[in-house]
């Protein structure tokens, strides 16, 4: 089992993207999935999470995902207020958000045991084609590529059902440019 946690602020859309994960790969992948939140009474800009979990077997635990095989962190700014890292196995992946680049984030002692991390500025690939700061579809795009937990062509399926049409062709758009950004990277 492949069990993903998602670490966003309100708005940012992380249950969106941990959503989109879950159907690309139940619907579209033929696997079981699951996905969903873990939020009070939140408001806008507070700290969320997003849960998903895929496997090949009917999956029966629904408990939050605590030993994590990839943690996705749509907004930087949450490492200073959270531990984004606890419960990362030891040959898990990270995806992060982030302007810096991974030979710079290495630098600092907080990713000593992360083996397998991957850093892209999402941030301004949102802002070039979506014209908008929401990294949900682009964070997904990203993890992808970095761990192949779902085929790409699954993930564009799950945003054409789940959002509306006004979005589903830029948003699509934006998750291929992670994609390839970090598939160019790690070939």
């Amino acid at each position: 089992m492949q069990e993903i946690r998602w670490h966003g602020r309100g708005g940012n859309g992380a249950f969106t993207a941990a959503r989109l994960l879950a159907l690309a790969a139940s619907v579209y992948g033929g696997r079981y999935a699951q996905a969903f939140p873990s939020f009070g009474p939140e408001r806008r800009g507070a700290p969320v999470l997003g849960f998903s979990r895929i496997d090949d077997s009917p999956i029966r635990d629904h408990s939050e995902v605590a030993d994590c095989d990839c943690v996705i962190v749509l907004d930087e700014t949450l490492m200073s207020a959270l531990d984004v890292f606890k419960g990362l196995k030891a040959n898990g992946a990270m995806v992060l958000n982030s302007a810096k680049t991974k030979a710079e984030l290495q630098k600092d002692e907080r990713f000593a045991g992360v083996k397998n991390l991957t850093a892209l500025d999402a941030t301004s690939i949102a802002l070039d084609v979506l014209k908008s700061p929401i990294v949900n579809t682009i964070m997904l795009g990203a993890a992808i590529a970095a761990t192949d937990m779902i085929a790409v062509a699954d993930a564009e399926s799950a945003i054409d059902e789940l959002m509306p049409r006004h979005l589903t062709e830029s948003n699509k758009l934006a998750l291929r440019a992670a994609y390839d950004k970090v598939k160019g990277e790690n070939p």
